[in-house]
């Protein structure tokens, strides 16, 4: 565990958008490191400009927040980001059940959690995302690593027929 949260001392800000203090509690708790500096916005409206001046490492968007909502705040970020009004930034969307992941998925986001949340799923998923990698919990292997996978072995035991 010392490992992820020293991988995360290497993240200067994190921008969480929620409107749940709960929420907001627990990421603080399980985020909170030095030299990490955590924000928050309450509502998705917000979640462009802020992100194009904070421009942070990693976003949290919680997926019931304020008028806007998770969703349309993720692709809207992405679409600032994509005409250059923001800063790439890793997107972590916070899901409040297995079935909205589809959405997720459509949102474009870097990867998601389905709360509850807890410490060491948070940690572990913001590592990954921040490395450059994506964790989408609840789901198996890309369909098309899987494949390429089995295509090569298959080729390996042809050539050797």
């Amino acid at each position: 565990m010392d490992d992820l949260v020293s991988s995360l001392q290497l993240v200067t800000q994190v921008l969480l958008a929620t409107d749940a203090d709960w929420l907001f509690e627990e990421v603080s708790a399980a985020l909170t490191a030095p030299g990490t500096d955590l924000a928050r916005i309450r509502d998705g409206r917000d979640l462009g400009s802020v992100a194009a001046q904070m421009q942070p490492d990693l976003v949290l968007i919680d997926l019931q927040i304020g008028s806007k909502g998770g969703i349309a705040s993720c692709i809207d970020l992405r679409h600032d980001i994509a005409m250059g009004r923001a800063e790439p930034a890793k997107i972590l969307m916070l899901l409040d059940r297995d079935a909205d992941r589809w959405l997720a998925r459509q949102a474009d986001a870097d990867g998601w959690l389905v709360k509850p949340l807890d410490a060491f799923r948070l940690r572990k998923a913001a590592k990954v995302v921040l490395a450059g990698g994506t964790s989408f919990e609840g789901e198996e292997a890309e369909p098309a690593l899987v494949n390429a996978e089995t295509d090569r072995t298959a080729e390996t035991d042809a050539s050797t027929d």
